[in-house]
């Protein structure tokens, strides 16, 4: 039971971060995207030693069907989007929630991902995510939506389609770099690993927040201690979303919006941390994403 409960844990640091994000991306809820998270790896902690060769696999494939799960649920959906026909369900129409009615962003601080799950089915989501977003194989994601390969292409265009006549980017996906630097960023600030952090933080890094104007602080060492205190906290929660195509960090204190990391990324590493605090921006952002209140 002990080898089994170090297993879990080791599993849960390696890849708490990542599955958080995943979740996050498709349900838009992030107390809903740890409760996910958290069931999966309760499910991994039952699962039979031995069984599990791929443990990050295993744990895509559990978080993405619970994800699904959940958004096809009718009491836990924000809407009730059309089901997937190539699984058998009846098409029925979407009752999107009237333009007039929302809380309208502007084009500063609207999210890419808002538009995802205001637009696609939770099939077309989940397919969306994994693939455009993780860069899955279709095969693989095949296997965790129980479908085929090509439905999945096919939901994958579909929702590609939709994502690009919101006219947020080319296709609604952060460039690779951008990704790649910000997850690092968030893991090493989740595991507290100052020496992970300046791995990702150029040497002349500057960094200011919105509540103390014209305070800037410089060098990689300064800003990377500074983003620790605030944002390494075992009661914050961060998870990606690049607003309008630059990366940025959405910092959640025990489920609750705390503050928008806005990066800039250069060469690899982040060059610019602007921490925005001021309920200006948050509360718009509370308001669109819901849950996140």
């Amino acid at each position: 039971m002990n080898a089994q409960h170090d297993r879990v844990s080791d599993a849960w640091r390696a890849n708490r971060a990542y599955l958080v994000d995943l979740a996050f991306r498709m349900l838009g809820d992030v107390g809903a995207a740890e409760d996910v998270v958290q069931e999966a790896f309760f499910r991994l902690m039952q699962a039979p030693t031995g069984d599990i060769n791929d443990e990050r696999g295993w744990l895509i494939v559990v978080t993405s069907r619970l994800c699904l799960d959940h958004m096809k649920s009718a009491s836990s959906r924000r809407e009730r989007p059309q089901d997937m026909s190539e699984h058998g369900y009846r098409d029925r129409p979407s009752s999107s929630i009237d333009p007039a009615d929302r809380v309208t962003l502007d084009d500063e601080v609207r999210l890419a991902l808002l538009v995802v799950l205001d637009r696609l089915s939770p099939a077309e989501r989940v397919v969306f995510v994994l693939h455009d977003v993780f860069q899955l194989p279709y095969d693989a994601i095949a296997t965790t939506v129980g479908s085929r390969a090509p439905t999945c292409r096919q939901l994958a265009h579909r929702a590609r389609r939709k994502v690009n006549e919101s006219r947020i980017g080319s296709d609604g996906v952060e460039p690779a770099e951008h990704r790649r630097v910000t997850r690092a960023f968030i893991e090493a600030c989740s595991t507290g690993d100052l020496d992970a952090l300046m791995g990702v933080l150029d040497p002349d890094v500057s960094g200011e927040v919105d509540a103390r104007i014209g305070v800037v602080t410089h060098g990689a060492d300064r800003v990377g201690r500074n983003i620790l205190r605030f944002w390494g906290r075992p009661d914050t929660l961060l998870v990606p979303q690049p607003v309008c195509g630059q990366p940025a960090v959405l910092a959640f204190v025990n489920r609750r919006l705390a503050g928008l990391l806005a990066l800039s990324i250069a060469d690899g590493r982040i060059t610019k941390i602007h921490v925005l605090v001021g309920p200006s921006i948050l509360e718009p952002l509370r308001a669109e994403l819901g849950g996140a209140r």
